[in-house]
């Protein structure tokens, strides 16, 4: 059985994911699949043909959604003593040793991750890498753009 480790704000986007879509999306597109049956012929119907896809990918979701929560395991990084090692939920500040570039990223689980936001994966090769590290430590990343060093600047628990 795989677990999913969550941060708190994880774990509650997808509680409220879920109850958007079982509460709202879902009713919404039962009576829109009612609507469209009222149109006649089912066959060449593709208001009631797109309605019933959309019900599909809805339903998929809530069931892996449901399959995610039972099996989540979630990790409060507050309440872990701060030892400046890089665990799942700290937020690092990571320099490129070549170019001196800094950046900051959030470890979090694979449904949070939003590189745009700055959170990245769990299971990502950066986050893999920096992981058990800590700071003033270098970590060898291989990118596909090539391999990239980095100096572990700052751990933060956020």
């Amino acid at each position: 059985m795989t677990k999913y480790p969550m941060t708190v704000q994880g774990a509650r986007a997808l509680e409220e994911e879920h109850a958007h879509l079982t509460k709202v999306v879902r009713p919404k597109l039962s009576q829109d699949i009612g609507t469209a049956r009222e149109l006649g012929d089912l066959k060449e119907n593709a208001e009631y043909h797109a309605a019933r896809e959309q019900q599909g990918m809805v339903e998929a979701r809530i069931r892996d959604i449901e399959g995610r929560i039972q099996n989540q395991v979630i990790i409060d990084v507050t309440t872990i003593p701060h030892t400046g090692k890089v665990i799942f939920g700290t937020t690092v500040e990571i320099a490129n040793v070549e170019t001196d570039e800094s950046v900051t990223y959030h470890i979090v689980g694979e449904d949070e991750a939003d590189f745009k936001l700055g959170k990245i994966s769990v299971g990502s090769p950066l986050a893999r890498a920096l992981i058990g590290k800590e700071e003033g430590d270098v970590v060898v990343v291989k990118t596909p753009g090539g391999v990239i060093e980095y100096e572990i600047v700052e751990v933060r628990h956020i």
